[in-house]
C-alpha cells in the first residue's frame, strides 16, 4: 500500500507565519494595554468628579438655607426701615440673581461660567446685606427685635457653614484639577469629556467676609 509523502514546510513560510502571528498578539496586546490604561484614567478622572459634586451639595443645603432666611430678614427689618425701601428691595434683587446662579451651578458643579457667575452673584449678594446692616446698626429697637436677632443668629450660623463647605468644595477641585492636568490624563481628559473645574471664590476682600449681622443689645 503506497502513501502520499507529506510535503515539508518551507523554512521561510514558517518564520512568515510565526513573525505575523507575533505581530498580531503584540498589537492585540497593547491594544488591551492602551484600553486599560484608558479605562483606568476614565474611572479615576469620575473618583474626583464625584468628590466635588458631593462636595458643592453641602454647598448648596447651606445656600438654600441662606436663601430662605433672608426675605424674612428683610421682612422683620420692612416694619421699621419704610425710609430705606431701596436697600431692601436691592437685597432681594441680589437674593433672587443668587438663587438663578446657585441653581445652575448645583446642575453642574463641574461648569466653570456657572460656578464664577454664583460667585459672582454671591459677591453681590454679601455686598447688598452688608450695606442692609450698616441700616440696620441705625436703628436700636430694629437691632432688639427678638425676631431679628434670631435671623441674624441663624444667618450667622449658616454663613460659617458655607465658608467651611466652600473650603471642603475648593480642595476637591484642586485635586481633580491636579490630576486632569497632569500627565498622562490631560491627553485624555477633554476627549473623555472631563472638563476643567472652577473654584468657587469671591474675589473681593470684603465679599469674603460673611454680612456683620449681630444685634446684640
Amino acid at each position: 500500500m503506497s502513501t502520499t509523502p507529506l510535503m515539508p514546510i518551507m523554512p521561510e513560510a514558517f518564520l512568515a507565519l510565526t513573525s505575523a502571528t507575533i505581530t498580531t498578539l503584540a498589537l492585540v496586546a497593547a491594544a488591551i494595554i492602551v484600553a486599560m490604561w484608558a479605562i483606568a484614567i476614565y474611572n479615576r478622572l469620575v473618583t474626583l468628579r464625584n468628590r466635588f459634586r458631593n462636595a458643592f451639595a453641602q454647598i448648596d443645603v447651606q445656600l438654600k438655607r441662606r436663601y430662605d432666611l433672608i426675605p424674612n430678614l428683610v421682612e422683620t427689618a420692612k416694619g421699621y426701615l419704610s425710609h430705606e425701601r431701596e436697600t431692601l428691595e436691592a437685597v432681594i434683587a441680589a437674593r433672587n440673581q443668587a438663587v438663578s446662579a446657585e441653581r445652575k451651578a448645583s446642575a453642574a458643579p463641574e461648569d466653570a461660567g456657572a460656578m464664577r457667575s454664583l460667585a459672582s452673584a454671591e459677591g453681590a449678594l454679601g455686598g447688598a446685606l452688608g450695606r442692609l446692616m450698616v441700616v440696620v446698626e441705625q436703628y436700636p429697637d430694629l437691632k432688639a427685635n427678638q425676631n431679628m436677632m434670631q435671623l441674624s443668629e441663624e444667618l450667622t450660623s449658616t454663613e460659617n457653614k458655607v465658608a467651611f463647605a466652600r473650603q471642603a468644595f475648593n480642595d476637591a477641585v484642586n485635586g481633580y484639577k491636579i490630576y486632569r492636568e497632569s500627565f498622562p490624563p490631560i491627553m485624555l481628559a477633554g476627549l473623555l469629556g472631563f472638563g476643567d473645574a472652577a473654584f468657587f471664590e469671591i474675589e473681593s476682600p470684603q465679599e469674603r467676609e460673611a454680612p456683620k449681622v449681630s444685634f446684640s443689645r
